[in-house]
């Protein structure tokens, strides 16, 4: 389940360190001893001795496996003498990379770091445990001295989270039964709809466990929005048994007649709200996978509390309540009563008005609708949002050329600063190799952040704020701020810092990066010819840096590292009997730091290594002293058949797939939407980009765009697919559309709030307006149910049929919406670890509710008089075209069946 990254890592290896002056004073060239040490360390299979009666296996000694035992290696004699190899150079047991060089810990002592990733589908928690159980046996192996502890687990964050998760679900179901009591003024008829929630998540766990989900934060998240509405559908069984009971009749018979009536409206609204998930589960790519268990987890809890709602909440009904003429009130009950009928008799009137001003609050809704696309179109967009990962990852960069030891000492002092600040926990820094460059110019560092107050205590903590009630602030052991503050503050003090550029980024919740670059975002320019695009690529990265709220624009693209130049003298260098084989080879012997030989341990391999003593690996004028060995003998400086200059050249040439490449990166400053740096980068690329040289937007940004059109797909088919369901249940073309006449209120009421918080439509912000769509329609549906039976059995008017269902269902209206909101708050809130990624979803659907809310409850009746005298115009014309002959007995249109 596990992956192994090794930073900083220090291998042993045996380093031969040559002196060029030294060995030409011998005659001897870099081939002779690079052949010398690979003749002297053999490690063959040596074969066995067979007898008539015994076998024997033959080993030989041929392997060397350490510094002391290659020393005395003769790599040539002189005068009858050997010379032995630590005459010429200095052979040390050392690493097998010394260009690299780690801190770790707050007060950054030396150290390696191994980082442990879960592979796909294993458990990260899962994976955190198992490996906090070996490491004792680990220490028990280490030699004094040397100390193993856990830097950074990010297990911690993910089970703070989930913690936090399940203290919000918690918040959300008390708040939820203290609004189901407020309306009802009993504890009896509180309790009924209150068991509703843990049996519907109980038997949600249930389908989890089948599925073989896990408990994460989607699924956590999913659950806690059940929680505000998988209790509708038991208030509106409990709220029509409880209205037959205020009517004269028993408590069993109206457990039975309030059931039997109300039935049909919570089947609606239970198939309508699951059909909401259905497109979900058919999505494709990223967003696909990252919303499937959500939408099978929200539609499982949906399901299981419509059937718990039919069956066991009219059983409760009929054991558990007391006729109101039984009942005692006291002054509460008597006060509230009075403030809830205020508010009713208030709505009638007004209902009456708009009633009477039909036509207004018609132009009213389509200047909604308009508002809506209009906003949907202005507001800023985002896909993943930020969360709060608890450590910062980052690059540091110095000018191309800066050597390892140089680098050493900015990259300390980078790490300095860093652990300075009062955020940080601990700081992991690597100088060396170690960035998407791989040059010794570049590091990398990690901070771990320190850990935020949980959910639960920031909840008491505001809860005594609002009383008034005196609480120890939270301790300097707790972070105050979110990552990407922390980011911000330290921007401007690594800037001091001369010669270095340090590109941070807070880890997004689920890496998208095809590679490792320095920023979050990436664009790729590919072409065939490297000058075109390179130039091409400066020209657009010079353009991005001026787009107002990029940071950190920067390109992997590095084609001025200092390079020496060596042009081969191939005339020259075949008349002296020296090839360009044995020029280069000489060159990778003394510079290239490449193994030779190989010693084979027990467990491992290890690397012999040679070149130059460190002092002639500083000045290119010391490439003069190597000699290469010609044909006839004799040693040829390397300034005879070659001509050595300085210049510039790539440190690294990147390829895309198979064209060459470079990739621009960037971070956004916070409050700049995905959306408007994707369009302002695509209209530098319109204006700039020549024919032969493509790009394209890379992982997070790449997937934002095709998200753009996924999300309005999956919009379409969200109010398509719940059009074609009410439309089955009602056998009508003409009520689905009543139903959904309020879903542009909806939608507006969440697009303003996140406009007024500040906030991007990202991808969680989005599925709070499709689960607004399953939400907002059942205060509709609970209408239109009670006015087509009015209209059946009572022989009312439209008017006055949708006028006594609006009356009627005012409260059961009122109990759901406002249980939904307290089921939501929580998480509009944002309390708690990785809270403020899940903040857009809670205040789009808080703000949709509150607005729709007011709205639909006069938009709907008003839309269903003019729905409905549409049908019966549209029926009285095909019965008049039938009744002329102009048409063959064409089906009438049929009737809404209840039930």
């Amino acid at each position: 389940a596990a992956q192994v990254q090794v930073y900083g890592q220090q291998k042993f290896a045996v380093r031969a360190q040559l002196d060029p002056n030294r060995l030409a004073a011998l005659g001897i060239g870099l081939d002779e001893v690079a052949e010398s040490i690979q003749n002297g360390n053999v490690n063959l299979p040596t074969g066995t001795l067979s007898g008539a009666r015994r076998a024997y296996s033959v080993e030989a000694s041929g392997q060397l496996e350490n510094a002391a035992a290659y020393r005395p290696l003769t790599i040539a004699y002189r005068n009858g003498a050997p010379v032995r190899l630590d005459s010429v150079a200095r052979v040390l047991d050392a690493t097998e990379n010394d260009k690299s060089a780690a801190w770790v810990g707050k007060n950054l002592e030396r150290g390696i770091v191994l980082a442990v990733f879960r592979q796909p589908g294993s458990n990260a928690v899962e994976l955190a445990n198992a490996v906090r159980a070996v490491l004792p046996a680990l220490r028990d192996q280490l030699p004094p001295g040397l100390n193993l502890r856990i830097l950074y687990d990010r297990s911690q964050t993910i089970q703070a989270s989930v913690h936090d998760v399940k203290i919000t679900l918690l918040i959300s179901l008390v708040l939820v039964v203290i609004v189901i009591y407020l309306f009802l003024r009993s504890a009896r008829a509180a309790f009924i709809p209150s068991i509703a929630i843990p049996l519907s998540l109980a038997g949600t766990f249930a389908v989890m466990y089948l599925l073989n989900f896990s408990l994460d934060n989607l699924s956590l998240m999913a659950l806690t929005l059940c929680v505000g509405f998988v209790v509708d559908d038991a208030i509106v069984m409990l709220e029509n048994i409880v209205r037959h009971m205020e009517l004269g009749e028993g408590v069993m018979e109206a457990a039975l007649n309030g059931s039997k009536e109300i039935s049909f409206t919570i089947l609606s609204m239970t198939l309508s709200l699951t059909a909401v998930f259905i497109p979900i589960l058919f999505m494709s790519g990223i967003m696909g996978r990252l919303l499937h268990e959500f939408a099978v987890t929200i539609m499982s809890a949906v399901l299981v509390s419509g059937l718990v709602s039919l069956t066991l909440t009219p059983m409760l009904c009929s054991r558990f309540l007391r006729h109101p003429r039984e009942q005692r009130h006291g002054h509460l009950f008597e006060v509230s009563e009075r403030y809830f009928n205020y508010f009713r008799d208030g709505y009638d009137w007004s209902l009456r008005g708009v009633l009477r001003h039909r036509f207004l609050v018609l132009v009213a809704s389509i200047l909604i609708l308009v508002l809506t696309g209009y906003l949907f179109i202005l507001i800023p967009k985002g896909f993943l949002p930020s969360e709060d990962s608890g450590g910062i990852f980052a690059f540091s960069m110095a000018a191309q050329g800066t050597s390892f030891e140089q680098m050493k000492k900015i990259q300390r002092q980078v790490a300095d600063i860093v652990g300075d600040n009062t955020n940080v926990s601990s700081v992991f820094a690597l100088a060396g190799a170690g960035g998407p460059s791989g040059g010794s110019n570049s590091g990398i560092f990690f901070a771990h952040l320190k850990d935020h107050p949980s959910a639960s205590q920031q909840f008491i903590a505001g809860f005594k704020n609002f009383l008034h009630i005196p609480h120890k602030p939270f301790g300097p052991e707790y972070r105050m701020v979110d990552t990407d503050a922390v980011i911000q503050q330290l921007r401007p003090k690594l800037a001091t810092i001369p010669g270095v550029l340090v590109f941070m980024q807070n880890p997004p919740p689920i890496q998208l990066s095809a590679h490792l670059t320095k920023s979050q975002y990436q664009y790729t320019l590919e072409g065939p010819d490297t000058t075109e695009l390179y130039q091409v690529s400066k020209n657009i990265e010079a353009q991005i840096r001026k787009l107002p709220g990029f940071l950190d624009v920067t390109s992997d693209l590095e084609i001025n590292n200092p390079q020496v130049n060596i042009h081969i003298d191939r005339d020259k260098a075949q008349t002296l009997g020296v090839s360009a084989y044995q020029i280069e080879n000489a060159l990778t012997t003394a510079y290239g730091q490449g193994r030779i030989s190989t010693i084979y341990a027990p467990n491992n391999e290890y690397w012999v290594i040679s070149e130059l003593e460190p002092q002639y690996q500083a000045n290119p004028n010391d490439l003069s002293l190597l000699y290469i060995r010609s044909t006839s003998g004799q040693l040829i400086p390397l300034n005879t058949v070659a001509s050595i200059t300085e210049g510039l050249g790539p440190l690294s040439v990147n390829h895309f797939g198979q064209l060459p490449s470079v990739t621009i990166s960037f971070n956004l400053a916070p409050g700049v939407a995905l959306g408007d740096a994707v369009s302002g980068v695509d209209r530098i690329a319109r204006e700039g980009l020549p024919a032969d040289i493509s790009a394209s937007f890379e992982g997070t940004a790449q997937q934002f765009q095709s998200s753009l059109v996924g999300l309005g797909i999956l919009l379409i088919a969200t109010v398509l697919v719940i059009y074609l369901v009410l439309g089955i249940l009602y056998e009508s073309f003409i009520h689905p559309i009543t139903i959904l006449s309020g879903l542009p209120s909806a939608a507006l009421g969440a697009l303003v709030t996140l406009l007024a918080f500040h906030m991007e439509l990202d991808l969680y912000g989005f599925v709070g307006i499709i689960m607004l769509i399953g939400i907002v329609k059942k205060n509709a549906i609970m209408m239109i149910d009670f006015a087509l039976d009015a209209q059946r059995t009572g022989g009312r008017s439209t008017t006055e049929a949708i006028y006594h269902g609006a009356i009627v269902r005012f409260r059961p209206i009122m109990m759901t919406t406002f249980a939904a909101l307290m089921g939501i708050l929580p998480i509009a809130l944002g309390l708690g670890a990785g809270a403020e990624s899940r903040r857009p979803l809670g205040m789009a659907v808080v703000g949709g509710l509150i607005f729709s809310q007011i709205i639909t409850l006069y938009i709907t009746p008003v839309y269903y008089t003019y729905l409905d005298q549409f049908q019966h115009w549209l029926g009285s014309r095909f019965q008049r075209r039938r009744a002329e002959g102009d048409v063959e007995a064409p089906a009438p249109v049929p009737e809404s069946v209840h039930g």
